[in-house]
């Protein structure tokens, strides 16, 4: 069996690291990038470049933005007192492609685990408490994942938050348990948050 030149197999062990792509993805992402022109190829990198040192997280929710604010807390439309905390940037843009939360957001960076040597301290938790002290917040809809690290996080939230006094909220139907945020529908994730729960 043939194998790769050294440069390539580099390439496709660097590709491969990154979430979804398998060795053969992989190979696939490499036979494009050396049938591309260089100019192609040098575009990706510098996007790439560009993403890395121009991206950061929003100083007040921890979304990923190009500005210390981000699109959603620079937009005065939104509802300021009703607060979705979520466990990652990614769930932020699956809520906003269904269309119809209308409040800000607040992400954790992530979710407790205790397998994984992950506890409330390592999230953006106290930021998120310092928020609801600070500003007149009415509620907070809390939509970690529906999977164990997720439930174990939303009831640690659940323990804090109540004694604020803000309406506090699960978000509910349509999410089975396990799953992701990142990958459900719009449809779903709409209804997920019309239906969501006091707790």
């Amino acid at each position: 069996m043939a194998s790769y030149t050294e440069s390539i197999e580099k390439l496709i062990d660097a590709l491969v690291k990154l979430p979804g792509i398998g060795r053969r993805s992989a190979e696939r992402v490499v036979n494009y990038i050396l049938g591309a022109s260089r100019d192609e190829v040098k575009n990706l990198a510098e996007a790439m470049n560009k993403v890395k040192e121009n991206v950061r997280f929003c100083i007040v929710c921890h979304n990923l933005s190009e500005e210390d604010l981000c699109s959603i807390c620079r937009d005065s439309r939104r509802h300021k007192d009703t607060v979705c905390v979520v466990e990652k940037p990614s769930d932020v843009t699956a809520i906003e492609k269904a269309g119809s939360y209308q409040g800000v957001y607040h992400v954790l960076l992530g979710a407790i685990s205790p397998l994984e040597g992950r506890g409330p301290s390592d999230l953006k938790i106290e930021s998120l408490l310092a928020r609801i002290r600070a500003n007149n917040i009415k509620e907070v809809i809390i939509a970690t994942d529906a999977d164990t690290e997720g439930e174990t996080t939303a009831m640690y939230l659940t323990k804090v938050i109540k004694p604020l006094g803000v309406n506090l909220s699960r978000i509910g139907l349509g999410l089975p348990m396990g799953s992701n945020l990142e990958y459900a529908d719009a449809t779903t994730l709409s209804k997920s948050l019309e239906s969501r729960r006091a707790i």
